[in-house]
């Protein structure tokens, strides 16, 4: 009789209890975000705002997002990524090619006339990834993998052909575009993008190597006259590759249902959605350079050649690199332009 009363008494308790676990499952889980990318930015109001409020709405509210960005919760660009796998932060938004030498086979997306269509590319790096080098990015859970629209010249003296780019001191995002500037005869200045207004007005850079889309929120148009274009059925002269990536105990702790939201918010489909945002934003940046009345120099077939022409050899330089650190470079770049061309247009 005792023994049942326990186990009645207990059922109770449990029974009582029951509505409190419950109300602790449903709590809310707040993810801080953290980028470089300025409050104003095309990426921050048009991409990374409308995803962090979907993820709050599939969620019926239980995920809840402090957005910082502009570093505004300290460090620098080129540390966002281990603030994401070491828990200073949940979920950051960022550039491999910040720390040189660090993300390499990720760097296949970011040699020269690569791609020209930035949806397609997107999902093409983000198969490349899992295909080719899924422990790239092992530190942390990636949620998406992306590249911009074409890069562009933007200077303070006109550039027509690789010969003005002599002695130039031109901004470099990555070691690749660095490269590739160099081989037009650039002083290549490599920083991070918020470094870039102050740099132009100090006369610290010439210019840039950069999409349309960014040039607003760094004032590029303002602070340059010139940009210069390849034609629109080229392959661009170079793309950036961006991860959105997430500290994994913070995902491992989630309840299910809560990590499905993540992932599907997260993948291919998400990668190809970045990546059409940033390029379908590129025409607001154009406007703002053309409203000021700056030249747009769109460059014929032959200049475009020239310019080709003179980066040829960085794949190979990319190849061999790859291979002494135990990869098979060309292996890596044929994926790469394989997958570009399975979702989309072809590289060259």
């Amino acid at each position: 009789m005792i023994q049942r009363r326990s186990i009645l008494k207990s059922g109770a308790a449990l029974a009582l209890g029951a509505p409190v676990l419950g109300s602790l499952a449903q709590q809310p889980v707040t993810l801080k975000f953290h980028t470089f990318m300025a409050p104003t930015s095309n990426v921050w109001t048009l991409m990374l705002k409308p995803w962090m409020e979907k993820v709050e709405k599939d969620s019926g509210g239980r995920i809840k997002f402090e957005a910082y960005p502009a570093m505004q919760l300290g460090g620098t660009p080129v540390q966002l990524y281990d603030q994401a796998r070491d828990g200073v932060v949940d979920v950051v938004w960022t550039l491999p090619g910040y720390t040189a030498g660090r993300f390499v086979r990720s760097e296949a997306f970011e040699l020269p006339f690569m791609m020209n269509e930035a949806e397609a590319t997107s999902r093409a790096f983000w198969e490349y990834i899992q295909q080719n080098a899924p422990d790239e990015f092992k530190d942390t859970k990636v949620l998406a993998l992306h590249v911009h629209g074409p890069g562009v010249f933007h200077s303070t003296r006109q550039i027509k052909s690789p010969k003005d780019l002599n002695g130039m001191k031109v901004r470099a995002p990555t070691r690749q575009v660095a490269k590739l500037l160099g081989a037009y005869g650039a002083i290549p200045v490599g920083m991070p993008l918020p470094a870039v207004s102050d740099a132009l007005a100090k006369g610290t850079i010439d210019g840039l190597a950069t999409p349309w889309d960014v040039v607003p929120s760094v004032k590029v148009h303002e602070l340059t006259k010139f940009s210069t274009e390849f034609p629109r059925d080229a392959p661009a002269m170079y793309t950036g590759t961006f991860v959105m990536a997430m500290n994994p105990a913070k995902y491992n702790a989630l309840p299910p249902d809560l990590k499905k939201v993540i992932d599907d918010n997260s993948g291919m489909l998400t990668s190809g959605l970045f990546g059409k945002i940033t390029q379908d934003s590129d025409s607001i940046g154009k406007k703002a350079a053309e409203s000021r009345g700056n030249t747009i120099y769109t460059l014929s077939d032959a200049e475009a050649k020239e310019f080709m022409k003179l980066s040829s050899k960085i794949d190979q330089e990319w190849v061999a690199d790859m291979n002494s650190r135990g990869h098979d470079g060309k292996r890596l770049l044929e994926s790469a332009k394989s997958l570009i061309a399975k979702h989309g247009k072809k590289a060259s």
